[in-house]
Order: C-alpha cells, then sequence, then structure tokens
C-alpha cells in the first residue's frame, strides 16, 4: 500500500484492499474516505468490504464517490464537511488518488495560495497543474457554503 502525505491531518491514496486496513491502522490513521464508486474496476472491493474490516478494528469509513473527472465544488464542500467531521488523520483514497487530492486542493483554496497547493500537491506526487486557473478562480472568490 502506498499514501502520500498531503498534510498533518490528511493522506491520499490508489485504492487499496480490505487487506490494507490493518496497515493503515498501524500507521496511525483515525478515519478514511472512499472518493471511488463502487464498480468503477473489476479489481476493487466494494465500500461495504473495506468499510466493515475498517469498523472491525475500530476505523470510521465515509463513502464519498466521485466520478472520475468530474469533481463539483459541491463534492469539494462535502469533503470538506467530512474532514471537518472526522477524527485526524484521514486517509483518504480513489483509483489513484487524484481525486481525494483535487478535493483537498479545491477546499484549501480558501487558506491557501494556488501556488501552495500545487507545491503541495507535488511534493505528495500529484500533478495538478491542469487545474491551475480553477484553482486560481478558487483562491480570488470566496467559496459560498451551502444549506
Amino acid at each position: 500500500m502506498q499514501y502520500a502525505n498531503v498534510t498533518q491531518q490528511l493522506s491520499v491514496s490508489p485504492q487499496i484492499l480490505v487487506e490494507d486496513i490493518e496497515a493503515i491502522k498501524a500507521a496511525g490513521f483515525k478515519s478514511i474516505v472512499c472518493n471511488r464508486p463502487n464498480g468503477e474496476g473489476a479489481d476493487q472491493p466494494t465500500f461495504s468490504e473495506i468499510e466493515a474490516k475498517a469498523t472491525s478494528v475500530g476505523i470510521p469509513c465515509v463513502y464519498q464517490p466521485v466520478v472520475s473527472g468530474k469533481v463539483t465544488t459541491e463534492d469539494a464542500i462535502k469533503f470538506e464537511e467530512n474532514l471537518q467531521k472526522l477524527k485526524a488523520p484521514v486517509f483518504a483514497y480513489c483509483r489513484t488518488g487524484t481525486r481525494s487530492i483535487t478535493l483537498w486542493a479545491m477546499t484549501a483554496a480558501k487558506i491557501l495560495s494556488f501556488e501552495e497547493i500545487l507545491s503541495q500537491s507535488q511534493k505528495a506526487g500529484y500533478d495538478l497543474s491542469g487545474m491551475v486557473l480553477r484553482l486560481q478562480n478558487s483562491c480570488e472568490t470566496p467559496t459560498v457554503q451551502a444549506d
């Protein structure tokens, strides 16, 4: 299992397996967020399989599926809400980790410059340079919270 630390409170990862849950717990993670829809790939375990194992070892899981290439502002708002509710550090995953770090980047735009977001993402091994315009707009435009 590979994962990348994005902040002290969040790490992202490609798809995990049920047998990775013990290592996630041993690494000190307190919560898991799944950003990959069930059935996206034939080789992936279902969220319920991941959740059952995680629950059995005392790690809460949240299922927030996001369609690949279609991360919305609403998805980012929900991700931020999940991060605020869950005990950190949080382990978020999808197929490659890109959706999870993109969600973080969109929420981080409230407090970090897009240069800082790109730098932190790059340090974690993800290239979000294709999102520069979207991040710039997020950094310059205040986010309106939905009820």
